[in-house]
């Protein structure tokens, strides 16, 4: 077992030392991820409030069509920044183009239907598959709404009515969600795929090379031929993999803490505890044995380092899965999902940023289960190294 472990270690230095000598591939393994996602997180949530702001500040030109038939709804619309201008000809080209995000069509029984008292017909002219309209119809739709419950109560008045009365029902709102709840939706949106992929993927870079890429230099031959048993390699290449994966990770975390702390109001809120980071942590780490253990196999199974690059597209995937699933087919959290790889992460980080607790039982579940299957992928590894021909490339 000690000399095992011997070898293990020397197997973990050489690897480590190879990797430090390639300062590029260094820094694309080690520094990439923590550099790169907190500045797309940052600069997402960055654009996003400038356009909200924009869009809820700015004067917004609407395009009306009959806008005589109703001069007083005109008007109010008016005072919250929402100003009238004349219609194209081909009004469906001009939203289908995106000249226009949203129009208004006032028909000529408006002014009938209003002075009757039945309700007045305004259209709301937009494409709904265009999120960039989405915020401008809303304020369409906001203003109007209001323009029509205002007039409905001064006509209730007018005729002596409270209007209360037609609000038999009074419906009020209590919102249970904690406070870490609340900050952590917009941490919830990406950063569970971003931690699970880095995790997954994050010893890629060494383990390529010293299985597929010492194979096609012809120089796994020397070290399959030494005494160290197949198992010890194995591990080795794998213990060194995750060696630079894991420190990715916390560099990863640490980054998002001090980005969060130094961004805008909205992504101050994106505070992430040690408490958290360790949390994190302990979800990522079965993922970062797996992957690694995943890779080591197909890299073993390739027979050139372009062939087992490719199986990376692939793999990125996997992690979008459960992402896909749950925006789909929203389920609600039970035990044995915790047995189901990238749906458990995913559940687990989601509990972590929302801060609440996890059971105990959970995680044994997810512990179990994930070391299960990394030890599952170790062995295919090991017997795939325990044959000859992989030692010859092409």
């Amino acid at each position: 077992m000690s000399r095992n472990l011997r070898w293990m270690w020397c197997v973990v230095r050489k690897e480590l030392l190879d990797i430090a000598r390639d300062r590029r591939t260094l820094f694309m393994a080690l520094l990439l991820g923590p550099l790169m996602y907190p500045l797309l997180m940052l600069g997402m949530n960055f654009m996003a409030e400038k356009r909200m702001k924009t869009e809820q500040d700015r004067v917004l030109e609407v395009p009306v069509i009959g806008a005589e038939h109703a001069p007083n709804l005109v008007a109010h619309l008016a005072t919250l920044g929402i100003q009238a201008v004349d219609a194209p000809a081909d009004l469906d080209a001009a939203i289908a183009g995106q000249d226009i995000d949203v129009a208004i069509e006032i028909p000529a029984s408006f002014a009938e239907d209003w002075h009757a008292g039945r309700p007045a017909t305004v259209e709301i002219i937009s494409d709904s598959t265009r999120r960039n309209a989405e915020t401008p119809t809303r304020r369409v739709r906001t203003a109007i709404a209001a323009y029509g419950q205002q007039v409905g109560a001064l006509r209730l008045l007018a005729r002596g009515i409270d209007p209360s009365v037609v609000q038999p029902v009074a419906v009020g709102t209590r919102d249970t969600a904690s406070e870490e709840a609340k900050r952590g939706i917009l941490l919830a949106i990406l950063l569970p795929y971003l931690l699970i992929l880095s995790s997954f993927i994050g010893g890629s870079y060494l383990i390529l090379d010293a299985t597929a890429g010492e194979r096609e230099r012809q120089s796994l031959e020397p070290l399959l031929a030494t005494p160290a048993s197949r198992g010890a390699i194995v591990s080795g290449k794998i213990a060194a993999a995750c060696i630079i994966g894991m420190a990715s990770l916390l560099l990863t975390l640490l980054a998002f803490k001090i980005s969060a702390q130094m961004g805008t109001s909205a992504s101050r809120m994106l505070d992430v505890s040690f408490v958290a980071i360790g949390k994190m942590l302990l979800v990522l780490l079965p993922m970062l044995f797996v992957g690694t253990s995943l890779l080591t196999f197909l890299a073993a199974t390739a027979k050139s380092m372009k062939e087992a690059q490719s199986h990376i597209v692939w793999l990125m995937l996997l992690p979008m899965v459960p992402s896909f699933v749950l925006m789909i087919n929203p389920i609600k959290t039970e035990l044995w999902q915790f047995a189901v790889p990238f749906l458990a992460q995913n559940q687990l980080l989601l509990k972590i940023i929302r801060a609440e607790p996890i059971a105990p039982e959970v995680w044994g579940v997810y512990l179990g289960a994930s070391l299960a299957l990394a030890a599952a992928l170790w062995l295919l590894a090991v017997w795939r190294y325990g044959q000859e021909k992989l030692a010859v490339a092409g």
